[in-house]
């Protein structure tokens, strides 16, 4: 019987650990409560002419104990819709601002 329910449960841990997209990126604004902006730099070719462009997004990730602060580098994780603009969430941060 014990048997039976550590093989069933090991499903359910696997479908849990779902692959989520995550960005690595600069925090850009963090004005807003439990919300800050993060800017993604992509590097891409361009489709005809094959020179190398910068493109650039920005995400508001949703940061519940405003921890993360204007130059900070973090990495977010796409979750479920929290409100109009925001479906990303803040999973670490990767390197801290430099101050000066």
């Amino acid at each position: 019987m014990s048997e039976q329910q550590t093989t069933a449960a090991a499903p359910v841990a696997e479908a849990k650990a779902k692959n989520t997209r995550t960005l690595v990126g600069k925090v850009v604004s963090d004005k807003r409560s439990k919300t800050i902006t993060v800017l993604i730099e992509r590097r891409t070719k361009h489709e005809l002419y094959g020179k190398i462009v910068a493109k650039s997004s920005k995400y508001h990730a949703h940061d519940e104990n405003n921890e993360y602060k204007l130059g900070d580098v973090v990495e977010i994780a796409e979750t479920r819709p929290i409100s109009k603009t925001k479906a990303w969430t803040v999973t670490r941060l990767v390197q801290k601002a430099i101050v000066v």
